[in-house]
């Protein structure tokens, strides 16, 4: 069991103002597998202070690009050196699949670090462009946004951090991170391990604690950028704040993707990458396709094709490289999942895999769900449930399928299934979605990632992700 003692603040490790602890328990056995101290406002008056004066440091400030990118690189070295460990530490606390874990939250945050190292060396950071007036010309900088409160939740702790933590220091930006109660563990390791590379003092502070701490340090005077990874009722509180207070941010939030499965798809292979593209971290992320809409032609087909993946998945201990499915990460969240379950046979869909709970006396599991015959119209094929439960739709035509697609609060993912990848360009083009996968869905950290309508504000990723830390100047020259 770990337990800490001590909140990272300022370069140093001491302990919290309060007395106050948050418990993880692990979701598959339900015991108690760590603690750490749950920091108050005091802290994170301290936290942000000790970031307001990283960011005008000498320490920090005064590195050029390339010895910015060497501390980052260096950090990266630290990460690998904990790798397995890291991912452990994240199945042990959301229950995820390790098989999952090793690569999402072991390798992902060191291959980010390295790319946004490797844009801190190349992009400038001035460009002089001619006056459009003709007279002299214009000097561009690209300056730091300055003092980032990162806010992430618990499905990919270390890969959602990264997202942000990783573009925030090539800008230049210091960072407040709040973690989730469920996976604040891994940040504490996050925090050593920057420590141990050498980050200068108050570049990083931790801060662990509920929603009340993360309004706090969302509005908090000393903070100049929020990014923030959650739902979408959260996501709104938090644009609302930042909004008032005219404060950049980044909000990447819910989501109720579409799979469109042409008429000539090869059901097979969408049965074989369904795992992944549907059901990815058992279902608790926020991309993935849940609405799976077949033609009615071949809708009994695909019907079984998924029903038979959803019922041949291994669930069990995260910890075993067989498993497949998890559990939910807590036992609020899986009750929450099954009153979706219970919903949607209230509402008349008709179950065709799942349903229930595995036969184990601990976790908390939920067999992976599937329904068809399923109203479009209907809570379980328009909410976001974030569980394993997926949904199949019928459809004439395909522009039907694309309305049906788009016809969602939500925009963030999406695939299109087709034997004909022209085809499924231009289906991907016709939805309304950050991000479409053609017969896969995997994201590019060297591309844009975020959502339209109620899945966000932003993007994250690629160099779009770290302009969004990055504000500009433009210093006019007479010659």
């Amino acid at each position: 069991m770990q337990v800490h003692e001590s909140l990272y603040l300022g370069g140093e490790w001491r302990p919290a103002l309060d007395n106050a602890a948050i418990e993880v328990r692990s979701p598959s056995t339900e015991q108690l597998i760590g603690s750490v101290p749950a920091a108050g406002r005091a802290d994170v008056d301290d936290a942000v202070a000790a970031a307001r004066r990283a960011l005008r440091s000498a320490e920090w400030a005064d590195l050029n690009p390339d010895r910015r990118a060497a501390l980052i690189d260096r950090f990266a070295d630290e990460l690998v050196a904990d790798l397995a460990d890291r991912a452990r530490l994240t199945s042990e606390q959301n229950g995820m699949p390790i098989s999952i874990a090793l690569p999402a939250e072991g390798q992902l945050p060191v291959g980010l670090l390295r790319y946004y190292a490797e844009l801190c060396r190349t992009r400038p950071v001035e460009e002089r462009r001619p006056r459009l007036d003709g007279r002299g010309s214009t000097l561009v900088r690209r300056e730091p946004v300055g003092v980032v409160a990162a806010v992430v939740p618990w499905n990919f702790p270390q890969t959602l951090t990264m997202f942000k933590l990783a573009p925030a220091l090539a800008a230049g930006c210091p960072v407040v991170l709040k973690p989730s109660p469920e996976t604040v563990l891994d940040a504490f390791e996050l925090a050593a391990a920057a420590d141990r590379a050498g980050i200068p003092p108050g570049v990083l502070n931790v801060v662990p604690g509920g929603a009340d701490v993360g309004e706090y340090l969302v509005a908090h005077p000393g903070v100049d950028k929020v990014a923030f990874t959650g739902s979408t009722t959260a996501g709104r509180e938090i644009g609302e704040a930042c909004g008032r207070l005219l404060r950049p941010v980044t909000l990447e939030l819910g989501g109720k993707s579409a799979a469109i499965v042409a008429d000539d798809a090869d059901v097979a292979a969408l049965a074989q990458r369904l795992a992944g593209v549907s059901l990815l971290n058992s279902g608790q992320t926020c991309y993935v396709s849940t609405r799976i809409l077949a033609p009615r032609r071949r809708y009994d087909e695909v019907v079984d094709a998924v029903a038979g993946v959803a019922g041949s998945l291994t669930v069990g201990d995260p910890l075993d490289r067989a498993t497949q499915i998890g559990p939910m990460v807590s036992s609020r969240h899986r009750d929450r999942v099954e009153a979706y379950i219970e919903l949607g046979v209230a509402e008349g869909a008709k179950l065709v895999a799942g349903g229930g709970r595995p036969e184990t006396d601990r976790g908390w599991f939920v067999r992976p769900t599937v329904f068809a015959g399923v109203d479009a119209d209907s809570r379980i094929a328009r909410e976001e449930i974030f569980g394993p439960v997926l949904v199949v739709l019928p459809y004439e035509e395909l522009d039907e399928a694309v309305a049906l697609a788009n016809d969602s609060d939500y925009g963030l993912g999406g695939t299109v299934w087709t034997s004909d990848v022209e085809k499924g360009i231009d289906l991907a083009r016709r939805i309304e979605s950050g991000s479409v996968g053609v017969n896969f869905y995997s994201l590019d950290p060297a591309s844009p990632f975020g959502g339209y309508k109620d899945s966000g504000v932003g993007r994250e990723l690629g160099p779009e992700g770290l302009a969004a830390y990055e504000q500009l100047k433009s210093i006019y020259l007479s010659h």
